[in-house]
């Protein structure tokens, strides 16, 4: 989780931007800017992983799609 908030994970869209559906997963707000809430991330980022191994496990396939350039690279 540390490595999550140095990384500025926990900034969300500005307070007028945002998708109501997401409201569960917002901890708070700050300076007219969503905080994300880590810790609801991490249990995601859990589930998400142990999901791709599973699929790896038994021959799946998994894409990883991109949309920005600076993702470019690592996404190869």
């Amino acid at each position: 989780m540390k490595q999550l908030l140095e990384a500025g994970v926990h900034f969300g869209h500005q307070t007028k931007r945002w998708n109501p559906k997401m409201k569960q997963y917002i901890f708070g707000e700050r300076k007219k800017i969503y905080i994300i809430d880590l810790e609801k991330t991490v249990e995601q980022l859990t589930r998400a992983c142990n999901f791709m191994k599973e699929t790896a496990t038994q021959g799946g396939a998994i894409l990883f799609v991109g949309t920005k350039k600076q993702a470019q690279a690592i996404i190869k």
